[in-house]
């Protein structure tokens, strides 16, 4: 069906509901500069009174990030203050020396805040936090008529099929929960392919008439299609979003059930001031290795992570732009985003929408809470390596981008500080790179002979030698907290038995370990391109279980790969000893297209759940709502 032939069909058969207007203008930023000129000298006013920070969850929050920032500068100080006095002074290369133990603390540091939030969730596994948003706080409320909601679905150009399914698997469950007759569905589409589009139009007309009376469901084609995820979701709220007091947004590959929906609703009446309440989504539903092992980790060592965040930010948590429930009204008054000025690849329209939509919430006096007791909310992961690499790609540039409104006047600090690790996140990799490289160079310019282990042939002392093996047990520490937790509290049955358990977290971790100098590459790359204003290629990863050919991973990876073996080439004719200790991070650079191919295959990721590798919850008895959606 022609494009047109689909518009001119939307429009007449009113597929959605009669116009209510609203306003939705976005206000010019402030600017970095102006933002910190500001900052300095003219102090913003606080959102609340002083008193309310000697009570509540404020005052609990405080305490948590004063203690979490003080295990993260003392740890990052001690280490300074012993690389400072052990490391070589006298060398004839001290510049680099210093940059050295630079880089090293400050990814110390980064290090130490992830295992300190690791620690924070792994207490709250034990001790539930009194100062969260609680479900039982909702339990039984009554839902009243004025609470009409939005379930809501931006598109773009996504295959019908599975997108389609899982929205009928939330409208089905939706309807057998009480309180269904509040709720529209929306389907937002931005797709511009004439055969998607079609392809979208027949499978909602389909489903429009398998639900029948029992969900009222619309469908949006948008023409102009600004601002992307954001722009689309503001256009909704700029014609229907007042005719709602909240919206519940999905990505395409979202699943809900319609009892964790209406317990969002509920939660949302019980906690007036609340603006956002973002669910911890499960990934589920690929089958190939590569998704297969990180909706492994996510479900293991992920929810400690998790749960430490909602620990140390409670009512001013992330917003991850899917999952989750808004706060319509003060949305469309306050959470409208300008772009940002300028030329490059740091300006124009904002990327990662999220984080910047939860901070303007708070900025406005509402709260932005994460819960995690909630079980019903469900994702798919990209189904190999280079998807996720794609998917990457865009979210470095979006948080780069976001680290320009650091300063923005009224921002709450907690917020400021997910700006930075948001931008941290991506430029970590970048600086490991010049750390290893550092190190390597001075190696090689202060040559001591051929010593027996890796650390003192890289030039490293002692001290320098723990910190570096402290770091790698600060990383792989959570792993092996996150199953005993699981193993203590008695839940390894549903991960297939404390064997599969315990088997499947060291393979997920040599996998992870191999990915890692992969990742480490790409995101340097990515930082790289977003500095410099490249063009940056918008397209959606795969939904469904996706193998990579080898033509299409060689074209991606072969001129890392070539580097890498004419670096492995040119080091081992002048120091072979050195070789070895590159390996690590050489071999998997050197073998990145067969590991990627290998790893998206789904017959492999079938292979090992059978025989209960990486087997999660949700895989042993799959929820009711998946099997709608996927099966």
């Amino acid at each position: 069906m022609n494009p047109y032939d689909i518009q001119s069909v939307v429009q007449a058969s009113r597929i959605a509901p009669p116009l209510r207007r609203s306003s939705m203008t976005p206000k010019p930023w402030t600017g970095f500069w102006k933002g910190l000129w500001l900052a300095l000298f003219r102090p913003e006013e606080r959102l609340e009174e002083v008193a309310s920070l000697q009570s509540g969850w404020k005052r609990a929050a405080s305490v948590r990030r004063m203690a979490l920032m003080a295990m993260v500068a003392a740890s990052t100080l001690v280490a300074a203050d012993l690389l400072f006095h052990t490391q070589t002074v006298a060398s004839a290369y001290p510049v680099m020396h210093f940059a050295q133990l630079a880089l090293f603390v400050l990814l110390f540091g980064w290090v130490t805040a992830g295992f300190v939030t690791a620690l924070m969730g792994l207490w709250v596994q034990w001790r539930p936090d009194p100062h969260a948003l609680s479900l039982k706080s909702a339990a039984g409320l009554a839902l009243n008529d004025d609470a009409r909601t939005a379930v809501i679905m931006p598109i773009c150009n996504e295959p019908a099929g599975p997108v389609f399914a899982g929205l009928r698997a939330t409208c089905e469950s939706l309807a057998e929960s009480d309180g269904a007759a509040l709720f529209d569905v929306y389907v937002l589409s931005d797709t511009y392919d004439p055969a998607l589009r079609a392809q979208e139009f027949a499978a909602w007309s389909a489903l429009r008439e398998q639900l029948g009376d029992r969900c009222r469901f619309y469908y949006r084609l948008r023409q102009h299609r600004t601002r992307r995820k954001a722009g689309n979701v503001a256009d909704f709220c700029r014609r229907w979003g007042s005719n709602y007091r909240y919206m519940v947004v999905l990505d395409a590959d979202s699943v809900m059930t319609g009892d964790t929906i209406t317990s969002l609703v509920r939660m949302m009446e019980a906690n007036p001031k609340a603006g956002i309440i973002q669910t911890a989504p499960r990934a589920c539903g690929v089958q190939t290795l590569h998704a297969r092992a990180q909706q492994f980790a996510g479900r293991v060592v992920g929810r400690l992570f998790t749960a430490g965040m909602q620990f140390w930010q409670l009512g001013e948590s992330h917003y991850w732009g899917h999952n989750a429930i808004i706060r319509v009204e003060p949305f469309i008054k306050h959470c409208a985003l300008a772009k940002l000025p300028g030329k490059g690849g740091l300006s124009g329209e904002i990327l990662s929408h999220d984080f910047i939509e939860a901070a303007l919430m708070r900025r406005a006096g509402y709260h932005t809470w994460l819960t995690t007791e909630l079980e019903g909310s469900y994702e798919q992961q990209p189904s190999n390596l280079m998807e996720e690499l794609q998917r990457d790609r865009r979210w470095c540039q979006g948080n780069l981008m976001n680290a320009r409104l650091i300063t923005e006047p009224g921002f709450q600090p907690v917020h400021r500080a997910m700006l930075l690790t948001g931008a941290m996140a991506y430029v970590s990799a970048p600086l490991w790179l010049a750390f290893l490289l550092t190190s390597l160079s001075l190696r090689l310019l202060e040559p001591h002979g051929a010593t027996a282990h890796l650390f003192s042939w890289l030039g490293m002392s002692s001290t320098l030698e723990l910190l570096w093996m402290l770091t790698l047990g600060m990383l792989f520490l959570p792993r092996m907290l996150a199953v005993a937790t699981i193993i203590l509290k008695g839940e390894q049955g549903t991960y297939g038995g404390s064997v599969a358990l315990i088997k499947s977290s060291v393979f997920e971790a040599v996998l992870s370990a191999l990915q890692a100098p992969i990742r480490m590459i790409a995101h340097t790359l990515f930082v790289v391109t977003a500095l410099t204003g490249l063009n940056l290629d918008w397209k959606s990863p795969m939904r469904e279980a996706h193998s990579i050919l080898w033509g299409d991973a060689l074209r991606r990876f072969m001129p890392v790969m070539l580097a890498v073996a004419a670096g492995l080439g040119a080091t081992f004719a002048t120091y072979r000893d050195a070789v070895w200790w590159l390996l690590p991070v050489g071999l998997p650079l050197l073998f990145a297209a067969p590991l990627t191919v290998f790893t998206s295959e789904s017959r492999l990721g079938l292979l090992l759940r059978r025989h209960r590798w990486l087997l999660t919850p949700e895989e042993r008895i799959m929820p009711a709502v998946l099997v709608r959606a996927w099966v």
